[in-house]
């Protein structure tokens, strides 16, 4: 069996992870920006008392989305992935915080995936970019 690079596989880890992170919170942003706050209230109950959180959120998950795209589509700016994957770290524990604060600590377990994605995501732009 053929010795696998170890950078290599870390560099396709941190691709596969930065595609599922751009994915997944391009679909948040499209759901958040694009329904009204009644419509994703029959599905989040909470949304209905702040529905101007649901916004800002939804417009933060389009930045990162973009934040993790576009440096890989133009071939500049790697350091966008980093800023982006900061963000959403911050975004994520305040999530977190929010549900918790509201009793509602058993649908956190998507805010701490896509907490340590980013995280994981973070470090290797990171080291790419020679910031540590």
């Amino acid at each position: 069996m053929p010795k696998m690079n170890p950078l290599k596989i870390k560099n396709t880890a941190l691709s596969i992870s930065e595609m599922l992170l751009s994915v997944t919170l391009l679909w948040a942003s499209w759901m958040k920006l694009s329904q009204s706050p009644d419509e994703l209230a029959v599905q989040w109950p909470w949304v209905a008392a702040y529905p101007n959180l649901v916004k800002f959120t939804g417009f933060v998950d389009l930045l990162a989305s973009l934040g993790f795209t576009l440096p890989s589509i133009l071939h500049r700016g790697k350091k966008w992935k980093f800023y982006a994957a900061m963000g959403l770290i911050a975004l994520m524990l305040s999530a977190i915080i929010f549900h918790i604060s509201r009793g509602e600590a058993g649908v956190i377990g998507i805010n701490i995936l896509i907490l340590l994605l980013a995280a994981f995501v973070a470090w290797g732009s990171a080291k790419s970019e020679n910031f540590v």
